[in-house]
């Protein structure tokens, strides 16, 4: 499943690696090479991060499920325990 931006999150995210690059390196970079380098790293490391946080996510999610289970349980058969 690739990763894709909207147009405006591209655009961000290409001012943000010119500006990176600016800053950090003291080297400038164009849109079209800031538009490579994202395109590197959406297809090279975003699926490293995306399957972390759906691995977060299903962790996260059952352990909740388990929670339900305690948060839910009634005891049965108390009437007798309770006279």
């Amino acid at each position: 499943m690739p990763l894709t931006l909207s147009d405006e999150q591209r655009a961000e995210a290409i001012d943000s690696i010119k500006e990176y690059s600016r800053e950090e390196f003291d080297e400038p970079l164009g849109d079209l090479a800031s538009g490579f380098l994202l395109d590197f790293f959406l297809a090279e490391v975003a699926p490293s991060v995306y399957n972390r946080g759906v691995a977060d996510a299903v962790e996260r999610l059952q352990a909740k499920v388990m929670d339900v289970d305690a948060e839910l349980h009634v005891e049965e058969f108390q009437y007798w325990k309770q006279r």
